[in-house]
Order: C-alpha cells, then sequence, then structure tokens
C-alpha cells in the first residue's frame, strides 16, 4: 500500500548564474519533478551560533539548500552551557564546517568577526542583549560586513515585556493559541504535540523565509539587514486562520469548535477493525459525497454540515471505519478522491513505498553508532539524491583552514589555540 494523493505540478524556473546549466521546462510527456543543476544557496556563506532549536532548524534548512554553513561552537572549556544534541539530531551535522571560539576572549571575538566579514549570514539564539555584551551584535558585525544579515532567533523576540522569558516549543505554541485548539487529553488539558512545531515551524522556517527574504533584497541593491525571529509570532502566524476568524467574527476556534478543530464528522480520524487509524479530511461536498458512497452511508450525503446531525454521522463513520482493516480502508478510499490517509506511526512511514520512492531518506554512518537512515533534503528545490554522510567525530574541528581562509597565518593560530581562543 502506498499514499496516493494527486495535485497539480507545475515546472520549476528558476534565474542561474552564467556558469550554470540550470533546470529548463520540461517538454510535454516529461516527468515535471526535476532536480536543480547545482545547490540553490551555492556561494551563500552562514555562520550559525545555536547548537540546538530554532536557530539549529533554520540552518540545517541553509544548508540543505546548498549554504556553505560555519557551526561556531564555545570552546570545550567554555562549552559547559550549550547543549550538544545526539548525533543523529539535525542531520548529524551533514556538510557542516566547524570551529570553536572563545567569544569572551579578545583574541576569539577578533577571529569571530573575521570569518563575519566573509559570510553572507549570521545566526544567533541568545537571550536579548548577549550579543552586543560579547561584543559581536548587528552593529558590531555590519562594520565589518555591511550587508550581512544578522538573524536574531529567540522565543519571543528581543523587546516587549516577555523578551527575558526562557522558554521551550511548548510554552511557544502554548502563547501563541496553538494548545488551546487541540484536542483535549483525558483530564482537560491540552495535549503534548507530537512534533517540535514551534521550533521547526514557527521558528526555524521562519528564519529561513527571513534570511532568504533578505537575500533577495541584498541581491537589488539592499544593506545589511537586522532579522528579529519570534518563534512564538512564527506559531502566531500559523494560526492566523484561526486568530483572524475571532478578530473578524467572534468565533473561537477551540476543540470541535469550527471545521479544522474537528467539529464536523468530515474532518476527524477514525479507529479501523485492527486499532489503526484513518485520517478524514473530505472538505470539499463532492470529496465528501465520495466518502459516503464508499463507505455506504449515502443517507448522510446532503449533511455533510448540518450541526443537528453530526453525532449520527460521527457515530456511522466510526462503525463503518471498524469494519476493514486500516490499510483495506487506504487502498479502497485514497485513490478515489476522498481525502482519506492512513495514520501512520514512525516505523511505518520510514517505510512507506511513496516516500521511499521520492528519496525522502537517505543513509549516513557514524563512527561510534554504524549506519543509520536519517531524512534528506526534502524541501522543494534540494537535491534529494545525496552520498552517504560520514559523520563526524563530535570534538572534530575545522578551525586551521577556516581561520587561514580569513588570513590568519600558521603562527598565529598555533597562537589561537595556545590561548583557548580558538580550537
Amino acid at each position: 500500500m502506498r499514499l496516493s494523493s494527486p495535485q497539480d505540478e507545475s515546472p520549476q524556473t528558476r534565474l542561474d548564474g552564467p556558469e550554470t546549466v540550470g533546470p529548463r521546462t520540461p517538454k510535454l510527456g516529461e516527468p515535471l519533478r526535476m532536480p536543480p543543476a547545482i545547490p540553490q544557496l551555492q556561494g551563500i556563506t552562514v555562520l550559525n551560533l545555536a547548537s540546538v532549536g530554532p536557530a539549529a532548524r533554520a540552518a540545517r534548512t541553509l544548508a540543505d539548500y546548498g549554504a556553505r554553513v560555519i557551526q561556531v561552537s564555545p570552546t570545550l572549556k567554555k562549552g559547559a552551557k550549550q547543549i550538544r544534541p545526539p548525533f543523529h539530531s539535525y542531520g548529524a551535522g551533514r556538510g557542516f564546517e566547524r570551529l570553536r571560539i572563545d567569544l569572551k576572549a579578545e583574541a576569539g571575538k577578533a577571529a569571530f568577526l573575521k570569518l563575519a566579514a566573509r559570510a553572507d549570514v549570521v545566526i544567533e539564539s541568545y537571550r536579548p542583549g548577549v550579543v552586543d555584551r560579547l561584543g559581536i551584535g548587528f552593529e558590531t558585525v555590519r562594520k565589518v560586513k555591511p550587508d550581512v544579515v544578522y538573524c536574531a532567533t529567540t522565543g519571543y523576540g528581543q523587546d516587549g515585556p516577555a523578551a527575558g522569558w526562557a522558554g521551550h516549543d511548548i510554552n511557544y505554541l502554548g502563547v501563541a493559541g496553538y494548545l488551546a485548539c487541540s484536542e483535549p487529553r483525558a483530564d482537560g488539558g491540552a495535549p503534548i504535540p507530537g512534533a517540535t512545531v514551534a521550533d521547526s515551524a514557527g521558528g526555524g522556517m521562519h528564519a529561513v523565509l527571513s534570511i532568504l527574504a533578505a537575500l533577495v533584497r541584498r541581491s537589488l541593491g539592499g544593506d545589511a539587514q537586522y532579522l528579529d525571529v519570534a518563534a512564538a509570532e512564527g506559531v502566531i502566524s500559523l494560526m492566523s486562520l484561526s486568530i483572524d476568524q475571532f478578530l473578524a467574527s467572534g468565533e473561537v476556534a477551540g476543540p470541535r469548535q469550527v471545521l479544522l478543530t474537528g467539529r464536523y464528522a468530515f474532518y476527524d480520524v477514525y479507529r479501523c477493525k485492527d486499532g489503526k487509524w484513518v485520517s478524514v479530511g473530505a472538505i470539499e461536498p463532492h470529496f465528501y459525497r465520495n466518502l459516503c458512497g464508499l463507505l455506504g452511508l449515502d443517507q448522510w450525503a446532503d449533511h455533510q454540515m448540518d450541526d443537528s446531525c453530526q453525532d449520527e454521522i460521527r457515530l456511522a463513520f466510526r462503525e463503518a471505519f471498524l469494519e476493514r482493516n486500516r490499510d483495506e480502508w487506504v487502498a479502497e478510499l485514497a485513490p478515489k478522491n476522498t481525502c482519506v490517509a492512513p495514520v501512520y506511526e514512525i516505523p511505518e512511514l520510514v517505510d512507506d513505498p511513496h516516500f521511499v520512492e521520492r528519496g525522502v531518506f537517505m543513509e549516513a554512518e557514524d563512527p561510534e553508532h554504524g549506519c543509520f537512515r536519517q531524512v534528506a533534503p526534502i524541501l522543494a528545490g534540494g537535491i534529494r539524491e545525496q552520498p552517504n554522510w560520514q559523520v563526524r567525530s563530535p570534538n572534530e574541528s575545522d578551525a586551521q583552514k577556516l581561520l587561514e581562509d580569513v588570513g590568519y597565518g600558521v603562527d598565529e593560530i598555533e597562537e589561537l589555540r595556545r590561548t583557548g581562543a580558538v580550537d
């Protein structure tokens, strides 16, 4: 069984540099999904100061699009407070260059600014005001790189009453209304989501979108730009349909209150005979009619949004889905315009033929932990066909080459290492 959700596709078009042979518009009968000839962000250099969270997500995505990402971490003696993620996290450092710098040492700060002078983007995730106290804030960096894109990622932004709050994904989802719109658990509390939506989309993708927009503006003649990325505001953007609905009409999108929070039977999940679940999202009337017909429930086809009988329709759907196993239902319904799909657990989705065929996963090998699979660069425009990634030792450093590239001599680099400013 494989996923099936036919969608309209459009040919990719892109402006390429003079030495680049880019994708062309396919001729009739040729496949429309064509990989780019070169990575989209080749030639862009990013300095990333974060090890986890939204900034690390952003750095991972930029690297997947071909940017040169240099991971700047604290020196070993200074790095106790910075989290070292598990070896497999954030693509296992796939494609990153890295070095460790003591930013509190004058020589370390000078080395960072030399690197920043050659970079296009700087990403940081310190509390508001910290980078200025360290002497590597936006105003300092723009003096050495007048067109830098400086992206600061925090939970709540650089100013405002909550700016100094510590937080994590669940906190940002809470303040942005996301948790309150989800089906409550047995004790009435909001459920803990199965994905770090605030870190990944509210913060990480928010940062990537902002950085790419700033790079476009720079290419049109813009100068240095400072990006204040707040993960909580990114979640509010994701919640805008429900928030705007309340602001315009006063209608609150709580659980089971509006269409997209499960008010109607056609937008819900249902248990099947084998205990597995399907998701149903038959919003359009013709999809709903198809679903009712295939479930043998034509009597409800004219009552899609009739609030007076939603409990009866939901019960009829529950009873119908319990008659067959999940994969049998998916094979029957998914290809027939019903907006039905399986609810996969992670061990199922990683071997689904649809995702495997599309190159969603790739191979990696860690010197200590051995071979494993990981999510490949799968956002549109990325190059999915990747060679096996050989994970590097966590203590390995590219300091020598990186510092040579920005003009340091061998003796100067040795002195930086001797004093602990860089390692």
